[in-house]
């Protein structure tokens, strides 16, 4: 499955908005948006997205 695809399976199951997935994958809040747009991502970026999908989505504090 293509990357862009995974990412969305990821924001539909863990309800986490796109822009905190780009700023915890790679530092980038437009990162979903631009691979909408049509953004190529390269080898490197890829991987840092990969391991992002591969950690459990983090749970919100208590209090907060």
């Amino acid at each position: 499955m293509a990357i862009l695809g995974r990412i969305e399976r990821y924001l539909r199951q863990t309800g986490m908005p796109r822009t905190k997935f780009g700023r915890l994958a790679v530092n980038d809040p437009r990162l979903v948006d631009d691979l909408r747009k049509g953004r190529d991502p390269g080898p490197e970026l890829c991987a840092r997205i990969e391991a992002q999908l591969a950690r459990p989505a983090p749970t919100p504090e208590a209090g907060r």
